[in-house]
């Protein structure tokens, strides 16, 4: 029995809309923006602390597109955590 969900036209459109979706947010933005460390940094984006002080180093490294869509996503997060209804939150974050 297969028990997988067949994509329809609205999965196929909002599969395209994520594809494309350009979702991001300079780390100097955000590091300006929101009172952080570089720790917190890395913990947001889910890298090592050695690899955010090389993205504000002298060499000033770019971050990985993966990156500065996780600093947007925290953004929005924190933006609009109490817009988002209670349903949501706790599919996106499960305790």
């Amino acid at each position: 029995m297969n028990s997988h969900r067949p994509l329809r036209a609205r999965e196929l459109a909002l599969l395209n809309l994520y594809s494309n979706c350009q979702l991001s947010m300079d780390v100097f933005e955000f590091y300006q923006k929101w009172n952080v460390t570089q720790r917190q940094i890395a913990a947001i984006c889910g890298c090592s602390l050695a690899n955010v002080e090389r993205w504000f180093g002298s060499t000033r490294m770019v971050p990985e597109a993966i990156y500065t869509r996780r600093l947007a996503e925290m953004d929005l997060i924190w933006e609009l955590w109490e817009q988002i209804p209670v349903e949501v939150r706790e599919q996106l974050c499960p305790h």
